[in-house]
């Protein structure tokens, strides 16, 4: 992981999802880092495909498209709010903060803020939990099925 984000990673508690050839993609985030700091982002998303798969399409304005249909189709904002009831029961099994009380990531559950947080989430809870991280993977560029890691995990 510190390859990954070319610096030492803070307060993680695991690996949530892993490259098809074994590497990291996502770790979980203690709620609290070592330092006493309040940390939201329990998934936080590290494979440097994903994570420039997801910059690359929120370069493209798509949040904008996201949030509209968000707001226009009641099913969709159902499942959201529910993808955001999960993330944060996930990340109360390891502590409650009251600083961040209610606050998961992404702009869950109103709006569509952080693909990366999105897909994090995706990947580490499964499909069909996060509706625009799955939808955010889909259309991106990177896919978990395939390897794009430059060293590739070795078994033995």
């Amino acid at each position: 992981m510190r390859e990954q984000l070319g610096r030492p990673m803070r307060g993680v508690l695991g690996i949530a999802a892993r490259c098809a050839c074994g590497n990291p993609t996502v770790v979980a985030t203690e709620p609290r880092l070592p330092d006493g700091t309040p940390f939201p982002t329990f998934y936080y998303l590290t494979h440097p495909g994903a994570t420039a798969a997801m910059s690359a399409l929120e370069a493209t304005q798509v949040m904008r498209e996201m949030n509209d249909e968000l707001a226009e189709n009641e099913e969709l904002a159902t499942a959201y709010s529910a993808a955001h009831a999960a993330y944060l029961s996930d990340r109360e099994v390891h502590g409650t903060v009251p600083e961040i009380a209610g606050v998961s990531a992404g702009g869950m559950p109103t709006r569509v803020k952080c693909l990366h947080a999105l897909a994090a989430h995706a990947l580490a809870a499964g499909p069909g939990v996060n509706p625009f991280g799955d939808l955010a993977l889909a259309r991106g560029s990177w896919s978990p099925d395939r390897c794009t890691c430059a060293t590739p995990r070795t078994t033995g």
